[in-house]
């Protein structure tokens, strides 16, 4: 709160510094912050605290790619009929892919899983057939 000026009978008013910057506000908040202020004079109504056209979309809210399931989901899935496709999840996991968007890092994780398990049966494959 700030200094603000001293009535006759000692009562200091004060402006809030949210009030002195409302520009620095969220919108939402702005118009909260808009409303208490007209409230504080009518006292007993309602005011409108959020306009839904200025709906802000967050990260998380924003489907996946690949038909909504991630790119390692997607790559999981169809790495069983073309393995390649694991190790390109692979490549995208150890290249911190998933910092983008966390939401993929299990997806991303099991392809991971997966073409270290095909790479295992691979290298038993050729060792029996070389020996």
């Amino acid at each position: 709160m700030e200094e603000g000026k001293v009535l006759k009978n000692g009562v200091e008013l004060v402006k809030s510094v949210s009030d002195k910057h409302l520009d620095l506000l969220r919108p939402s908040s702005r118009l909260f912050s808009l409303a208490c202020q007209k409230n504080d004079r009518e006292k007993g109504k309602y005011a409108l605290i959020k306009n839904d056209d200025d709906f802000q979309q967050g990260l998380y809210d924003k489907p996946l790619p690949c038909f909504g399931c991630g790119i390692g989901w997607f790559s999981f899935l169809i790495g069983f009929g073309f393995p390649l496709m694991w190790y390109y999840a692979t490549f995208l996991y150890f290249g911190n892919y998933y910092r983008k968007d966390p939401r993929e890092r299990a997806g991303l994780a099991a392809s991971a899983i997966a073409a270290l398990g095909c790479s295992v049966i691979l290298f038993i494959v050729a060792m029996i057939l070389l020996f």
